[in-house]
């Protein structure tokens, strides 16, 4: 049977390439990629190397999120992020300090590199910034098209790191209902879907940690597709929350993807990269009993077992999901790693409070962002 999957994902990819030849060739006569883009995604590295991630797309002038977008803004925003028209083959030149690396955008139009500086960073800022330039394309290439890529690199006095999830962990979802969470993916924007009750603040304090330097990174980690990389981007943005690389996930016909790629698998894998490049630092989970996330981050734990400080988990107000939750807790109590199921974020900075992670004085803060946050929804 397995067999047999992969043949038909095989056949598949290349009736899928075909037609994508056919459509790029159609596309390319009608002049329909002008203009090109180079969009950067955020993301990490160490003083020896920085982990460079981007792709090369038309540009479809997706607007800015505005408060007073109506519903058919949004869904035509949304089939312009969906609807992408990639550029394969795209030679591009990275340049940082003195140095020039050079890529290549894959057969959709991505581009990754792990490129090693020439002499390990000074770590006077967390964030540093790569110039990424499009030199060659199969399609007329307009001069002087750049982009600047944000890398992460945590410094050596972090006290911590935090892995977020993002989709009914930071913002309400519904992931566990197609039909509602297609509504509040698809009919709403960066600045009309809104944050859980106090989550601004209490990332900031956890970010502050107790050093008060404010630089314990975050990382975001999400199974939804890179198409939303904007949306996402924009919405930490405007709520306040704490900047981070947001790691996300590949939807393509390949074989690797639609089988390893799943959600777990996703996840467990941009965590377990996050824990193998920092080996010197712990950290704290935040995720949902929505979907995986407890069983995910108790197989974190079983191969990391000294590595999680603490476990938030989201509750959904879902009792089959919250069952699967407390059984994981318990599970792990045994690895003296506790996984808290929390109603809301106040409960949460209790618990980081109590054991050292963030200062006692900020919790009136996190209590009152949390009362400001209990607004009702922007309607359209």
């Amino acid at each position: 049977m397995a067999e047999l999957k992969e043949t038909l994902l095989a056949l598949a990819k290349q009736i899928e390439g075909k037609f994508d030849n056919l459509i790029f060739d159609l596309r390319q006569r009608l002049n329909l990629f002008q203009p090109l883009q180079i969009i950067t995604y955020r993301s990490y590295g160490t003083v020896n190397r920085l982990y460079v991630k981007g792709r090369v797309i038309a540009d479809k002038n997706i607007t800015a999120a505005a408060d007073q977008d109506n519903v058919l803004d949004n869904i035509l925003n949304m089939y312009k992020r969906f609807q992408s028209d990639e550029i394969p083959n795209a030679r591009l030149r990275l340049l940082f300090e003195d140095q020039e690396y050079l890529v290549t955008t894959d057969e959709e139009g991505y581009f990754v590199i792990n490129l090693a500086p020439k002499n390990p960073l000074h770590l006077d800022d967390i964030w540093h910034h790569i110039i990424v330039e499009l030199i060659d394309a199969p399609i007329a290439v307009p001069a002087g098209l750049q982009a600047k890529a944000e890398i992460l690199v945590p410094p050596p006095d972090a006290e911590y790191g935090i892995i977020s999830d993002i989709d009914d962990t930071i913002i309400k979802t519904d992931a566990t209902d197609l039909i509602t969470m297609s509504g509040n993916v698809f009919l709403h924007n960066a600045r009309t879907r809104l944050p859980f009750a106090g989550v601004s603040a209490f990332y900031k304090s956890l970010q502050l940690g107790r050093n008060g330097k404010r630089n314990n990174p975050f990382f975001y980690v999400s199974s939804s597709p890179w198409n939303l990389y904007d949306l996402l981007h924009d919405f930490l943005d405007i709520n306040e929350i704490p900047t981070g690389p947001l790691l996300l996930r590949d939807f393509g016909m390949e074989t690797n993807k639609l089988i390893k790629s799943d959600h777990m698998g996703h996840k467990f894998k941009e965590i377990e990269n996050i824990l193998i490049t920092y080996p010197q630092l712990n950290f704290v989970l935040i995720g949902d009993s929505g979907q995986e996330d407890p069983v995910i981050y108790r197989e974190v734990v079983k191969k990391y077992p000294t590595r999680i400080l603490a476990i938030y988990i989201r509750d959904v107000q879902l009792p089959e999901r919250a069952q699967i939750a407390v059984a994981v807790s318990e599970e792990l109590e045994k690895d003296k790693v506790k996984m808290l199921l929390v109603e809301n974020t106040v409960s949460a900075a209790e618990h980081a409070a109590k054991t050292g992670l963030i200062f006692s004085e900020a919790i009136p803060a996190i209590e009152e962002d949390k009362e400001k946050d209990k607004r009702p929804a922007v309607t359209q």
